[in-house]
């Protein structure tokens, strides 16, 4: 489960759903990254507990699930410590519909602004920069869900979603606790 190449959208999607675990990929990818954008801790495995309550109602995950949690958990500190800016959002594939790609935005936003906001209560102390992120997350996840299928709403798309990488990565350095020591940012491949 660590191969880059299985922790994509449909891969996760669809353990998901023949585990019969009603998540959606995007809002769980976005939950995890709001957590570590907010100052969530590497070493810290309480993420699971977290994902478990907010969007499985307590029932248990299983194994198989809970596999892919920790993979995809470690996928996002090992991309979003990348100088190189390789961290991604998890999504629907382009060769899918832009609804279904928009939908897939809103759940992730929604996710991001559940975990930032679990594990940093007080708003007030937050930058500008990271507030106006928050209220925009928010206009992002209300986004109209009757789009057309043109160049200019995919090209929105794009813009809106780069839009929310960037600013999921400005959340990190400013807020982020990288891992202690380098070590531990070694186990993380």
């Amino acid at each position: 489960m660590t191969d880059q190449t299985t922790l994509d959208f449909a891969t996760i999607q669809g353990i998901l759903t023949s585990e019969n675990v009603k998540m959606h990929a995007s809002e769980v990818h976005g939950v995890m990254t709001g957590l570590v954008s907010a100052g969530y801790i590497f070493e810290d495995s309480d993420y699971i507990i977290v994902i478990n309550d907010m969007l499985n109602n307590s029932e248990g995950l299983p194994a198989a699930v809970k596999l892919t949690l920790k993979a995809m958990f470690s996928d996002i500190w090992q991309n979003i410590l990348d100088d190189s800016y390789s961290f991604q959002l998890m999504l629907p594939d382009d060769d899918d519909s832009i609804m279904e790609r928009a939908n897939g935005l809103g759940h992730w936003v929604q996710g991001f602004n559940l975990g930032f906001g679990l594990q940093q209560k007080n708003k007030a102390k937050l930058s500008e920069d990271v507030q106006e992120v928050l209220n925009d997350f928010v206009d992002i996840a209300n986004l109209s869900d009757e789009m057309e299928e043109d160049e200019d709403t995919e090209q929105a798309y794009y813009e809106i979603a780069e839009y929310v990488r960037i600013s999921a990565l400005l959340c990190f350095a400013e807020l982020g606790v990288p891992p202690e020591n380098t070590s531990k940012e070694e186990t993380l491949h």
